[in-house]
């Protein structure tokens, strides 16, 4: 600068720009949290599941920060001489996926929801500028025009917002970012450079993994499905979803049952010694799940209550020995159930998974010393002569 030009006062215009922002940060707090009521609602319509979705307007002082940066171009003027307009994070959303997968889908959310203004690849950015860091992408949105011109968000017209779209575990690298000393890798220590790399490179690897298992998943309970579909049980892990498609198929779909109910179900079959459908079909084939339920408690229950008194019946006393609540003493009431069943003529069964090995094993009516009492016949004739349908 000529001798006699003034220094600009970096730090008066960084507490002018702040006195500007408090008078504006309640606009820009509301229109973050319109912009995450947009996003959650259009991930729930697709049926998008994501860890969470944030809202913020952005921090006075680090508002105040940003403002103060010096020009690349020129060190001694500011990079932002209209802060409030030329800053564009003030209102910001973030999106944390559990899958990398997901960031796709997101990404086609967020274009058919907003105006995308820009789409930056923060992790692209970083490596060629020879930093550390992880991936993540930002967006930069206005609404649509169909959407502005409601009453509701006419305000936010033509206000921008910062949409930030990771995964946890790249949620989790930008969270501790803030606090490594070291940004380049020219300074860095060597020593701690290969860590910092070794991590980075470890993260990658975790993110892929968890996206493979996801995807494993899936495929798992498709072909699960497809196994009960045509009745190749023997194919069958026990798992929630695939017992309620067999439980479906078996006593009809029950749409008041929760997710929960099959999850407990599938691990009492597990405690029960479980291990496929096929041997969890051996033990109820032949019992007619709505007469039991009428004879325990008088009416016809929900579908997987059931389903427990057709294990009951195949099972008889091994059912109540091997139950997880059977060293609770209120629960020991279940075997009121038996008696009831038995009073009414039903052939008790005693089956036993654990002995059902690979050339299989089939229910046999209750007798001395657990052997099957005569006449021998099989199940699916005892319970027709028991008047079962």
């Amino acid at each position: 600068m000529a001798e006699g030009d003034k220094t600009f006062d970096f730090q008066q215009h960084a507490q002018r720009a702040v006195a500007a922002y408090l008078e504006r940060r309640g606009f820009f707090e509301d229109l973050a949290l319109v912009v995450r009521r947009i996003v959650e609602e259009a991930l729930k319509r697709r049926s998008i599941k994501v860890q969470t979705v944030q809202a913020r307007s952005k921090d006075p002082a680090s508002f105040g920060k940003k403002a103060a940066v010096p020009s690349e171009e020129d060190p001694t003027r500011p990079k932002y001489p209209l802060p409030l307009e030329e800053i564009t994070d003030l209102a910001g959303v973030r999106v944390i996926t559990y899958f990398p997968g997901t960031l796709e889908e997101i990404d086609r959310v967020l274009t058919d929801e907003f105006r995308i203004v820009e789409k930056s690849n923060k992790g692209a950015d970083l490596i060629e500028e020879d930093r550390f860091g992880y991936q993540s992408i930002h967006y930069l949105v206005r609404l649509t025009p169909q959407r502005a011109v409601l009453p509701e968000y006419e305000p936010f017209g033509e206000a921008v917002t910062e949409i930030q779209v990771r995964t946890i575990l790249q949620h989790s690298w930008a969270e501790i970012e803030h606090d490594i000393q070291y940004k380049s890798s020219s300074v860095i220590p060597t020593e701690i450079r290969r860590r910092f790399m070794a991590l980075a490179g470890m993260l990658e690897i975790a993110d892929r993994e968890f996206q493979a298992i996801q995807d494993d998943d899936r495929r798992l309970t498709a072909e699960a499905r497809s196994h009960v579909e045509v009745g190749q049980l023997q194919k069958v892990e026990i798992t929630p979803d695939a017992l309620k498609a067999f439980l479906d198929q078996k006593l009809g779909p029950d749409e008041r049952i929760s997710e929960f109910s099959y999850d407990w179900t599938a691990r009492l079959l597990k405690k029960l010694g479980f291990r496929t459908l096929q041997q969890v079909e051996k033990c109820i084939r032949g019992f007619n799940d709505d007469q039991l339920s009428r004879i325990a408690v008088g009416s016809r229950r929900g579908q997987t209550s059931r389903f427990e008194y057709l294990l009951m019946a195949g099972m008889g006393d091994n059912y109540i020995r091997r139950h997880m609540f059977a060293d609770q003493p209120w629960w020991r009431h279940e075997r009121a159930a038996l008696d009831k069943f038995r009073a009414e003529a039903i052939p008790v069964g005693n089956y036993d998974p654990a002995l059902d090995l690979a050339e299989g094993s089939e229910t046999k009516p209750e007798g001395d010393g657990g052997e099957a009492r005569a006449p021998k016949m099989p199940l699916q004739q005892a319970a027709g002569s028991a008047g079962r349908s």
